[in-house]
């Protein structure tokens, strides 16, 4: 089952919603226009049943099928918001707001998940519900927690969930997907190191807290060379450095921000463990004093094997028995999906965006040649598991 014929119908449809968001980005929960676009679209479809509002500014979209002997229920997700950064594409539907750009793709994913939408209420062709759900803040914000939060799964009866993203590198038509661990957990922490600041020619009458945040660093290095199983992954980064203002002062403080990413409950603990332990000791032993703080962010994106297993075989039906690669290596960027993976069983897959640049970068678009795959696979997922009676 190739693309769908009535999705490639929709194709310049979903490229003029998908310009549009493009030029007008939003950031975090700020979402207003977005999801108010959202929502009036849906409305337009005629879902049975559209909610605002959701983990302050998600929305949400009931499409109930033809019939519903099965009961079964499926949540597809998309994410709205945008990336606090200029854009550099010269493009006619370029950012037309100063320090705002979907440089992600997120603008993609909303108007494929739109377009699938208004597919499967015109079609309805499947037996039980599906819920389409446009989620704010994806890019640091936790919209996936705070929508979870807010009794998304409870309220609308979702049994299983599954999202995408599209990834530059991968040829338009191809997908990848994994089971097990598909992207890391992402933490941050701060590091304060108090010493005792003086004149630069005096150091021995001095605490240099910059030397000690230089041993700081290196030590905690070895927590994926020496602590971690080296069949494991862990990737602990000091990212900033901030110290002292002048030439000839030595600071009384340091600071040090970072990130630690994992792809196990188990390293994550250790790296956090072992972070406080490092840090502790390390200043105890030049005489400091210093404080941690770890703030725990996105969980590992974890792909339930029998939910990856089906959402492969929808993508082989959309783009052929060889679209999709299942032995992609895990991401150690994170995803706050992952939120929703932690309340139903689900997966998560990517979309090929084909040669361009990356996500994140001033120059990337997404590609709207992906649509019609993208939108096939949403219509195929809710068709194919939950087939008509």
């Amino acid at each position: 089952m190739p693309i769908i014929n009535r999705v490639a119908d929709l194709a310049d449809e979903i490229t003029a919603w998908r310009r549009d968001f493009h030029e007008n980005p939003e950031i975090l929960f700020d979402v207003h226009r977005t999801a108010g676009i959202v929502a009036e679209k849906l409305k337009s479809f005629g879902c049975d049943e559209v909610v605002t509002g959701l983990g302050r500014t998600g929305v949400v979209g009931v499409i109930k099928g033809r019939t519903n002997t099965s009961g079964r229920v499926i949540g597809l997700r998309a994410d709205m918001d945008a990336l606090p950064m200029d854009e550099a594409t010269n493009l006619p539907h370029a950012s037309k707001v100063p320090g705002k750009m979907h440089a992600c793709g997120h603008d993609g994913h909303t108007a494929m998940l739109l377009g699938a939408a208004k597919y499967l209420a015109e079609t309805r062709n499947f037996d039980g519900t599906a819920v389409v759900i446009f989620q704010p803040a994806e890019e640091g914000g936790g919209g996936g927690n705070e929508m979870v939060k807010d009794g998304l799964m409870e309220r609308f009866g979702v049994q299983e969930v599954y999202g995408m993203h599209n990834m530059p590198g991968i040829p338009v038509g191809q997908f990848a997907i994994r089971a097990g661990a598909m992207m890391a957990a992402a933490d941050r922490f701060t590091i304060t190191i108090e010493g005792k600041g003086g004149h630069a020619a005096r150091p021995h009458d001095c605490i240099d807290p910059v030397v000690i945040a230089a041993h700081v660093i290196t030590a905690l290095q070895t927590i994926a060379s020496r602590s971690a199983d080296p069949l494991e992954s862990v990737v602990v980064s000091v990212c900033t450095v901030k110290a002292g203002e002048a030439f000839n002062v030595i600071p009384q403080t340091a600071m040090l921000l970072g990130t630690v990413r994992t792809l196990s409950p188990e390293v994550r603990d250790l790296a956090e463990t072992r972070i406080r332990a490092i840090v502790e000791n390390v200043c105890a032993a030049f005489g400091a004093k210093a404080e941690v703080d770890y703030d725990r962010g996105y969980p590992v994106t974890m792909n339930d094997p029998d939910k990856t297993e089906f959402m492969a075989r929808v993508a082989r039906a959309v783009g052929g028995e060889n679209a999709i690669d299942t032995t992609i290596p895990p991401l150690m960027g994170a995803e706050d999906f992952s939120y929703m993976l932690e309340q139903r069983p689900g997966a998560y897959i990517f979309l090929g965006n084909g040669d361009t640049a990356g996500v994140h970068h001033p120059a990337y678009d997404f590609n709207d040649e992906a649509s019609p795959y993208g939108v096939s696979l949403w219509a195929k997922i809710v068709e194919t598991g939950m087939p008509a009676r």
